[in-house]
């Protein structure tokens, strides 16, 4: 490990000599962030905000957004298996249940079970950035932003286009995406589709996944438009190793829908936005696979939610208000047939104030029948040292009510707890941000003190694999707190043979005081990060080649730390016919992320790309 640090540390300082500025620098500062209701320049946020761009999208070694992720500092990426078939996103320590997932600020939020929170269904070739908002997001997004949000943003274009792109690989991987936009006169849309598949990696992990995702909107006026988007996700895996050992021929099948339907008007200084949106899955879970009989789990979620959201500029400063409304459902011959109804408030304001200063205060209200009215207040105080450096700091209130796999789902390896308490967390941070033309620099510490923290135990057991039962219990007080810190230089420093164009590096530390009953096993707190490093390089090759390496440690608090280095070669990537080849693990590491399953050594993919406009 300290050799690749050596080598990271001596290119940065070699290629620096000879940087030369181009169009290569990193615009951030021209991203809104768009958080339902107050619109905040990416530079005057006052929070951690990672943006995953198009470009990053498209040269970074994966097949899934879920691979995407998981070169991200502070977010832990947990798969079950190759091209993120299956995926628990976590946040700073949190957990998969801790995370909110969005698209275009519509919430994904899933009542069975944050397993599911990762069925995206949209291809990655759609998606035109990603941002991750990390700590307590639960006053902007309400309940289920425990430890941070993910939001996946889309656009509709005004002009017409077609990408094509497939491709093969080991393991008898196969996928192919289409994206085409279709604007007829004021009336846009996008229409994606994309399957992928693979014979498996090991044992009883083949898989096959397929999405289609459709947006359109056209504005009534210049104040008003109106936007719909539908998407459907269909995916089906051995599922060897991914909640229990003890049943090697698991097997899944899951199918998620989303609908949405929304109106925005703007005009002067006056913002609102109103939509309603359904998301249904569809889960059926095999102990066996070819055993229906033997354990068989059918699952039916619905989410039906309303919202208004809104915002008011005035001499004042900027003001946000919203409203939801959400229902939940759950049809299952496990879990049974449940529902409940939630209620939310949301009310902000932002001030500019002195030589640079801004501070921002709003609080999230809940209401759920069983807990009554529950308010989540937060504030960030923000300093802007000059142009391109600004001191940060926030304090919020995050909340989480148990999903209904952890109060009433039971099978041979997990009991239930229909008495469980909803998780609560008070989280503090402090930062500096330095972000000027070519280079973004970016730190900060951050502290969270959890009351009631959910976690799955079972009992110890010398019979291997152990026959206990998880289930999932309140841990009385947690403490969280760790250390974030990273850069990322554009530049253009080499010959016309060779350039190096990017180098990024970044390093998380954690830590959690977590008591835990000597010997008693842990499925999920006592596995997150600890210790994270990413660094990576973007060099071009004579003048059509793009090159990316990338390459991870990891250590979790439980588990061993690792090693991945994983390498793309792009050929003709903007151009109307590309090529490109992808290698992952190339150090053949031996690890496990998340479950009981031992993930792939060495292995690669390549294939071709077609732009038309």
């Amino acid at each position: 490990m300290k050799k690749i640090l050596l080598i990271i540390g001596w290119m940065v300082s070699y290629y620096s000599l000879y940087a030369q500025s181009d169009s290569s620098a990193v615009e951030l500062s021209e991203i809104i962030i768009n958080e339902n209701r107050l619109q905040i320049p990416f530079n005057k946020t006052s929070r951690n905000i990672g943006i995953i761009g198009r470009k990053e999208i498209e040269t970074t070694p994966a097949r899934s957004l879920q691979e995407i992720l998981s070169f991200t500092p502070g977010v832990d990426v947990r798969q079950r298996g190759v091209s993120g078939v299956q995926a628990n996103i976590g946040i700073r320590g949190g957990n998969f249940e801790q995370t909110l997932m969005l698209i275009n600020g519509i919430k994904l939020t899933d009542p069975q079970t944050g397993h599911h929170m990762m069925n995206i269904p949209i291809p990655l070739q759609a998606i035109q950035r990603v941002e991750v908002l990390k700590g307590p997001a639960s006053r902007i997004y309400g309940q289920n932003a425990y430890a941070g949000a993910i939001n996946v943003v889309t656009t509709l274009a005004d002009t017409k286009s077609l990408n094509f792109q497939g491709y093969g690989g080991d393991f008898g991987m196969r996928g192919a995406s289409l994206v085409t936009s279709l604007p007829i006169g004021t009336f846009r849309q996008t229409i994606s589709a994309s399957h992928d598949a693979s014979d498996g990696h090991w044992y009883n992990s083949d898989f096959k996944v397929s999405n289609l995702f459709y947006e359109g909107g056209f504005a009534l006026n210049e104040d008003n438009e109106i936007k719909i988007m539908a998407a459907m996700s269909d995916r089906s895996f051995g599922a060897n190793g991914f909640y229990t050992n003890a049943f090697p021929d698991q097997w899944e099948s899951v199918q998620t829908y989303l609908s949405a339907l929304s109106h925005t008007y703007a005009k002067n200084d006056i913002y609102l936005q109103t939509r309603a949106y359904w998301r249904r899955n569809v889960d059926e879970f095999r102990l066996r696979r070819n055993e229906p009989q033997f354990s068989t789990n059918n699952h039916i979620s619905d989410v039906f939610a309303l919202e208004l959201n809104g915002s008011y500029t005035s001499i004042a400063g900027m003001t946000g208000f919203g409203i939801e409304g959400r229902r939940e459902e759950i049809d299952s011959n496990n879990i049974g047939l449940r529902q409940r109804a939630f209620l939310g408030l949301f009310a902000e304001h932002r001030i500019a104030f002195g030589d640079g200063f801004d501070f921002r205060a709003g609080i999230y209200a809940n209401y759920y029948d069983e807990y009554g009215w529950k308010p989540f207040p937060g504030a960030e105080l923000g300093y802007q040292l000059s142009n391109h450096s600004r001191l940060y700091t926030n304090y919020g209130v995050s909340y989480r009510i148990p999903s209904f796999t952890e109060l009433y789902y039971e099978d041979p390896s997990n009991l239930s707890n229909p008495n469980l308490e909803p998780e609560q967390a008070q989280n503090f941070e402090i930062g500096y941000r330095f972000h000027k033309e070519r280079f973004r620099f970016e730190t900060n510490y951050f502290y969270r003190y959890t009351q009631n923290l959910i976690d799955w135990t079972r009992s110890p057991s010398e019979a291997i694999p152990n026959p206990n039962q998880w289930q999932p219990r309140n841990i009385s007080q947690v403490t969280f707190h760790g250390l974030e810190t990273g850069f990322i230089y554009a530049m253009n420093a080499g010959s016309r043979h060779l350039r190096l164009t990017e180098v990024s590096f970044s390093y998380n530390y954690i830590d959690a005081a977590l008591i835990q009953a000597e010997g008693v096993e842990s499925r999920y707190s006592l596995n997150s990060l600890r210790h994270q490093l990413i660094g990576g390089i973007q060099t071009e090759i004579v003048q059509r080649s793009e090159l990316t390496v990338k390459a991870r440690y990891l250590e979790r608090m439980a588990l061993e730390p690792y090693f991945l280095l994983d390498a793309r070669i792009d050929y003709n990537r903007l151009k109307t016919l590309g090529f490109f080849a992808e290698a992952s693990n190339i150090t053949n590491a031996e690890y496990i992320e998340a479950g009981f399953v031992q993930m792939p050594g060495r292995w690669f993919r390549a294939g071709i790309s077609i732009n038309l406009e």
